[in-house]
């Protein structure tokens, strides 16, 4: 298997339980994984030239927030490319409306999917 098919996705997250645990998932399937625990380290990873297929990206964290990061990098023109899936749980309807329409890809909210069901999604989204 060449490294180079491999689909780079990126999980911005504050909780380092559920980094990891994402991380695992998506190694097990073969992607290459990247992570940040905020987001102003995820745009400084982003601005030094990551450049992922997909982030899943959590909107409650501390400082910069979820939606703040998509503003940053969407007026920056950073990463256009890339697959935008917020995974979060904030479930309330103008939440979702926000993200959607702020450019996101999908929305995700955590208690409703399995680690291997947002996977799934992810695998569903690249097709």
């Amino acid at each position: 298997m060449i490294a180079r098919n491999k689909k780079k996705i990126f999980i911005v997250d504050d909780d380092e339980f559920l980094l990891d645990m994402y991380s695992v998932k998506f190694r097990e399937n073969d992607f290459e994984v990247e992570t940040a625990s905020n987001s102003s380290e995820a745009l400084d990873k982003i601005n030094a030239g990551l450049t992922p297929d997909v982030i899943l990206l959590d909107l409650v964290m501390p400082g910069l927030d979820g939606f703040e990061f998509m503003k940053k990098i969407k007026e920056k023109k950073l990463i256009p490319r890339s697959l935008i899936i917020i995974l979060t749980n904030l479930g309330e309807k103008e939440d979702v409306d926000k993200g959607m329409k702020m450019g996101a890809n999908d929305y995700i909210i955590k208690a409703h999917y399995t680690p291997s069901e947002v996977v799934k999604k992810v695998k569903e989204l690249l097709q």
